[in-house]
C-alpha cells in the first residue's frame, strides 16, 4: 500500500516543514494540499491522499504536527490546542507552492476535515494561490482567518449533528460568505461531525460521505481542471 513519498516544503518565511506526496497517474496533473484531523496523519488521511491521487491529483499532506498522531481524543485536543495556527498556514503555503514549482501551469486546490477543515478556510484567506478548496465540518477562529475576506472558490460540508461546528456557527459562516467575494457551495448533512471518516463507525455516514466526496471532485474538475469524476 502506498503510504506516501516523505518530502520537504519550504514555507513563505524560509523555514523547512515536512509533507507527504502522492503522484499522480500523470504527471502534469492538477494539485491537492490536503490536510489532517485532528489526530495527525494517519492511516485515513493517508487513504483520502490515495483517493485524491487516483482521481488524478497530485497530493501533499503538510505534517503539520512533525510526525506526531494519536488515536485518543483527549491527546488530540491537546495537540490540536498546542498548534501554531498561523504556522500551520505557512505550512500550507509552503505545500501549495511545492505544487506549484513541480506545475507552475497546474492549478492548485485546498481540502481538509475538522480541524483541516478551518484550516482550509484559513489557507484560502491568507495563500491567493490556491484556485478553490474545500472545507469539511471546520471554521476557523475569526482572529485566524474571516471568512467575509475570502475571494476564491469554496465548497463547504457540513453535519447537522455537529457540537463543534453548530447549525448556528454554520449559519454565521454562511452570513459571512454572502457579504465575501467568492463564489460559494455549502451543504448540510443528517450526520454528525466527522461523517466522512471511515475508521470511526459510530460517526460514519456512507450516504453523506458518497454525495459529499461526489460534489468535491465535481467541484474540482471545475475550479481545477481535473478530470471528470467517473
Amino acid at each position: 500500500m502506498d503510504h506516501g513519498q516523505a518530502i520537504s516544503l519550504r514555507r513563505p518565511d524560509g523555514q523547512d516543514a515536512p509533507g507527504v506526496f502522492f503522484a499522480a497517474p500523470t504527471a502534469d496533473a492538477p494539485g491537492v494540499v490536503l490536510i489532517q484531523e485532528w489526530w495527525g496523519i494517519n492511516d485515513q488521511i493517508r487513504g483520502i491522499g490515495r483517493r485524491l491521487a487516483a482521481a488524478g491529483y497530485r497530493v501533499v499532506i503538510p505534517d503539520l504536527y512533525r510526525g506526531r498522531s494519536t488515536a485518543a481524543a483527549d491527546e488530540a485536543n491537546h495537540l490540536m490546542n498546542g498548534l501554531d495556527w498561523p504556522g500551520a498556514v505557512r505550512d500550507i503555503a509552503g505545500a501549495c507552492a511545492f505544487l506549484k514549482d513541480q506545475v507552475p501551469s497546474a492549478r492548485v486546490g485546498l481540502t481538509g476535515y475538522c480541524m483541516g477543515g478551518a484550516l482550509t478556510i484559513a489557507g484560502l484567506v491568507h495563500v491567493p494561490e490556491f484556485a478553490a478548496g474545500v472545507c469539511w465540518y471546520g471554521i476557523p477562529p475569526v482572529e485566524l482567518a474571516d471568512p467575509a475576506r475570502l475571494r476564491t472558490p469554496l465548497q463547504a460540508h457540513f453535519a447537522e449533528f455537529d457540537d463543534w461546528c453548530t447549525p448556528a456557527a454554520v449559519r454565521d459562516l454562511e452570513d459571512k460568505l454572502r457579504h465575501s467575494a467568492a463564489e460559494y457551495e455549502l451543504y448540510r448533512y443528517p450526520a454528525k461531525h466527522g461523517f466522512f471518516n471511515e475508521a470511526r463507525p459510530e460517526v460514519y455516514d456512507p450516504a453523506a460521505a458518497t454525495d459529499a466526496w461526489r460534489r468535491t471532485l465535481e467541484f474540482f474538475h471545475r475550479h481545477l481542471g481535473g478530470p471528470a469524476p467517473r
